[in-house]
């Protein structure tokens, strides 16, 4: 059988643990003390202003809200919050960091250019998923800052601002089998030339309502 526990009981229970209700205030002496200031300013303001006092409620709360000790005790939880948004940030960053590489370049290497393709977007006259990541090379004029460099871009990409951060830059290098030599070409007076077939892979007939079109297939 349990015991019997009196309302004095319960009473001096919440008081031990820190609780208060809206009827025994004096359980918490802090929330005792500030409704006791209260009470004083507000008689003060009656005292005061006679039948008018309701309408000065709202200076007085002003008044009491930038009283010094809540002022204090703003700043003091500022305080702590800007405290914990550090911690926070440098927690992030520790995990950050470990991903992360230290790039530098020289002036004059050569580096890949990162292209980030993006649906229905058209960037550096590259279009769709099936587009090359990289593009370049392109050489390095000088170094921005301490992780930005200045490209030499060529002229169809006149448009496009010539620095780039080191997480969208790859270096370059050189590899002679990516030099192609380029087949002597002759050009007739107007400069255009003949494309002569090197072998016939395959040949088809479209054929239509009225005609056929041939179509073939060469290399």
């Amino acid at each position: 059988m349990l015991p019997l526990v009196t309302g004095h009981d319960r009473y001096t229970l919440l008081r031990l643990c820190g609780f208060s209700t809206a009827f025994h205030p004096q359980s918490d002496g802090q929330s005792d003390r500030t409704i006791q200031t209260l009470e004083y300013m507000l008689r003060a303001c009656v005292i005061d202003f006679q039948g008018g006092w309701s309408q000065h409620l709202p200076m007085a709360e002003f008044a009491y809200n930038n009283s010094p000790d809540v002022l204090r005790e703003a700043e003091d939880k500022v305080r702590i919050a800007r405290e914990r948004l550090l911690t926070a940030q440098s927690r992030q960053r520790s995990y950050a960091d470990q991903l992360r590489r230290d790039l530098k370049f020289q002036i004059g290497d050569h580096v890949f250019l990162k292209v980030s393709p993006t649906r229905g977007i058209k960037r550096f006259r590259i279009r769709g998923k099936l587009s090359p990541r990289f593009i370049g090379p392109y050489e390095i004029l000088e170094r921005v800052g301490p992780v930005a460099y200045r490209l030499a871009l060529p002229p169809n990409l006149s448009g496009v601002h010539n620095i780039f951060h080191v997480l969208v830059l790859r270096k370059y290098i050189f590899d002679p089998t990516h030099v192609l030599d380029a087949t002597p070409m002759e050009l007739r007076d107007d400069l255009s030339f003949e494309e002569q077939p090197v072998r016939i892979l395959a040949r088809e007939v479209k054929k239509l309502r009225n005609r056929d079109i041939p179509y073939v297939k060469v290399l």
